[in-house]
């Protein structure tokens, strides 16, 4: 391969803990080829000179790009009880309503948000695969084409995961009518896989994986068909699991066990396998998942903002579980703050501080977020994405390093005050597969599309 870019950096995020002047040089397809600290002058004449510190590139590990379109708006009291399904009831009128141009819309506008904060990749957990009438496409692959021309006109790079959903909850002879946009087999989810994988063939970027809506929403023989293919392909494999207590108890009403238990029980989980919110799954569970080798998605934002619960973080760390994080229904963008809302809301529940750090058996909290969120991001998108390191893609953000929260901080507690300080500090320019991201996003087309949605 070709030579690519070279950059010079002052400071960077390398193998967990600050480097200083460090060298960086990517290939023609945008993978690193050298990482070297400490380096010369004379070593980096040429290079081009990022004017502040640089992290890793962070993959968004679970997205729900239609509902950005509800953002805000599901913040009034329903009648009566107000939780995680009367706010799944309000949901899916936005499902119901939204075309394949408005939701390109509405994730172009999405994907430039989460390149500005420092994402580089996003696994899009995509199940909107009909018509408003539930009816096929002419094209099946017309919402799947949407959501890949959003992410390579904002120019982040996209797993995206067709989901498979195909009944309203354990039991259930197939969907409700609300769901009939979902409606798809085993086959049709890992036909728009392939097709994916095939238009990202000469990309760095654009990939693709399968996904299992939930236990509740796939039969038995479905499950195992989807993984048996998955594997077989070499798919990343995503599913919502435990996340409300009434799926816990529906899973054990209808299969005598808890969802992580009788799912372990039925497939044979491993690396691929990438288990979201997980918020009710109890240590015994936790343990058992640890020893496949799976991983957790934690999407603390959404988790608070619909209710969920606390994920047992400290059980998963001692454990020494890989996990990702995840912005799911975007009412946040920001992976730094879902990793201060994740160490936060062990506090609150435990009135302990620093409670990552100690599971970890680590000294520094924000450390131990930002690594587990880059080392998990390679199995939750299928891309090699594990930091500044030989090897990966080359991802990174350049911190703005005058930023009001950082003033007067120590460059070795940088990273804690970026975490735990706010305002936020700005990221100043991103760089997808060593090329700077442009964060093309049109925000008329966005405002037009909520119009449309929601003013008609």
């Amino acid at each position: 391969m070709a030579d690519g870019p070279r950059f010079f950096a002052e400071h960077a995020w390398v193998q967990g803990a600050w480097a200083r002047d460090v060298l960086l040089a990517a290939d023609d397809q945008g993978t690193w080829t050298q990482v070297r600290p400490d380096c010369s002058a004379a070593e980096r004449a040429g290079a081009q000179v990022l004017a502040g510190p640089i992290l890793p590139g962070i993959v968004n590990a679970h997205s729900h790009a239609f509902q950005r379109a509800i953002a805000g708006l599901t913040e009034c009291s329903a009648a009566g009880h107000d939780d995680f399904w009367s706010w799944r009831d309000r949901m899916y009128a936005a499902a119901l309503r939204i075309s394949p141009q408005q939701l390109e819309a509405v994730a172009t506008f999405l994907y430039a948000e989460l390149l500005r904060a420092g994402y580089t990749q996003v696994c899009e957990f995509h199940y909107l695969h009909n018509d408003a009438d539930g009816k096929a496409y002419a094209d099946p692959m017309e919402m799947s084409l949407a959501l890949v021309r959003a992410a390579q006109h904002a120019g982040i790079g996209l797993t995206l995961l067709p989901t498979l959903y195909m009944r309203s909850g354990f039991g259930a002879a197939g969907l409700r009518p609300d769901q009939r946009r979902f409606a798809s087999t085993p086959e049709s989810v890992l036909r728009i896989a392939e097709a994916v994988r095939q238009i990202g063939a000469g990309s760095p970027r654009i990939t693709a994986g399968v996904a299992l809506h939930s236990l509740r929403a796939v039969d038995e023989g479905a499950l195992c068909e989807t993984a048996q293919a998955a594997r077989a392909a070499g798919l990343p494999v995503h599913i919502h699991i435990a996340e409300q207590q009434q799926e816990v108890d529906d899973c054990v009403g209808h299969h005598g066990r808890r969802p992580v238990e009788w799912l372990l029980e039925q497939v044979d989980l491993d690396a691929s396998w990438n288990l979201v919110h997980a918020t009710q799954a109890s240590a015994t569970e936790l343990r058992a998942l640890q020893g496949t080798g799976a991983s957790i998605v934690l999407c603390p934002s959404t988790e608070a903002n619909l209710g969920d619960g606390v994920f047992d973080l400290p059980s998963w760390l001692e454990a020494g579980g890989r996990w990702s994080v995840g912005s799911d229904s975007h009412v946040c963008r920001s992976w730094t703050e879902e990793l201060r809302l994740l160490e936060y809301s062990q506090r609150f529940v435990l009135r302990q501080r620093n409670v990552a750090a100690r599971s970890a058996q680590r000294e520094n909290t924000a450390a131990v977020l930002l690594d587990g969120a880059i080392h998990g991001g390679t199995a939750a998108s299928g891309v090699a994405l594990e930091g500044i390191a030989v090897g990966q893609r080359a991802d990174f953000a350049m911190l703005d390093a005058g930023a009001s929260s950082l003033a007067g901080i120590p460059e070795s507690h940088r990273l804690d005050a970026l975490l735990f300080s706010s305002p936020d500090a700005a990221l100043q320019r991103t760089f997808v597969a060593g090329r700077e991201a442009a964060v093309r996003c049109d925000p008329a087309s966005f405002t037009a599309a909520m119009r449309q949605l929601w003013q008609a």
